[in-house]
């Protein structure tokens, strides 16, 4: 058993992981928090956040980008939890092609799937032929330069990332308890939303992270997908340091991209600890 005086040799341990974090992500946070206040003359000024703020075309960008985000995060949600619940049910066999379902396509790039999709999309694609053949439309829908076609293709790059973390939650859950509360005469419904749904808060919350933030500075599927047409927060972003050379402006948006991302995970995970303080709060007075 290790005494006090090992504590602090312990500590040690964990020096080069957090060196290595500080490094590789605190300290360029830093710098782009620090850019963010400094125009071309290395003068301290608030022009780039006032520039920002003062121009509504950036409003209308910051809520192109949280729609996008928000849509893709609560389809991947719905569907994502569906299939997590189903590889937590069925056979091994099964499950382990279902995983394989899911972790396969994290092996290919961001890039070749956009490209791919492009192609599934257009006018005389796989998508439309399939809806012609179906009657569910009698001419081509236009999926292709599209908010549609752009949330169809993230949710298919980014669903991985919620079923994963939703699926490792259901495997821990007593498979004992939805029969236990079936013999307290509760309906299967009830016991999903009393039962199942509070347990797996964890997995949910973290796969709405993921994928929201991923979501909300994703640029190579919106550039691809639907083109300067339709601008989000991370190619407003890419142009300010790719073309106009702003290294200010492109800081400024970079904060504030990384502060809605970090918002919404904080606001996530206490809504998730306060749901299960208030769930075991009711199963103890019951």
């Amino acid at each position: 058993m290790a005494s006090a005086t090992d504590k602090p040799s312990i500590a040690w341990l964990a020096f080069p992981g957090s060196a290595y974090l500080g490094i590789v992500f605190a300290l360029p946070l830093l710098i782009l928090l620090t850019t963010s206040f400094f125009n071309s003359d290395n003068q301290f000024t608030l022009s780039g956040y006032t520039a920002f703020f003062s121009d509504q075309y950036n409003f209308r960008v910051v809520l192109n980008t949280l729609k996008i985000a928000i849509w893709v995060t609560l389809i991947c949600l719905v569907v994502g939890y569906a299939a997590a619940f189903c590889m937590a049910r069925v056979s091994t066999v099964i499950q382990g092609l279902m995983f394989l379902v899911f972790i396969i396509p994290l092996s290919i790039g961001v890039v070749v799937k956009a490209f791919a999709w492009t192609i599934l999309l257009r006018s005389n694609g796989v998508v439309n032929k399939i809806l012609l053949g179906l009657g569910i439309t009698d001419e081509p829908i236009k999926l292709l330069f599209t908010e549609t076609g752009l949330i169809i293709a993230a949710v298919h790059v980014f669903i991985p990332f919620m079923v994963l973390p939703i699926f490792a939650v259901l495997r821990q859950i007593d498979s004992r308890l939805p029969e236990a509360a079936a013999t307290l005469g509760a309906s299967p419904t009830r016991t999903f939303f009393k039962v199942t749904l509070p347990l797996t808060l964890p997995g949910v919350v973290t796969g709405c992270s993921f994928v929201f933030s991923m979501s909300l500075s994703m640029y190579v599927i919106p550039s691809l997908l639907i083109g300067d047409r339709y601008q989000t927060l991370p190619a407003l972003m890419a142009r300010a340091y790719l073309f106009m050379r702003d290294r200010q402006s492109g800081s400024v948006m970079a904060v504030l991209l990384l502060l809605m991302a970090v918002t919404i995970v904080i606001i996530s995970a206490m809504t998730a600890r306060r749901l299960q303080k208030l769930q075991t709060t009711a199963v103890s007075q019951a």
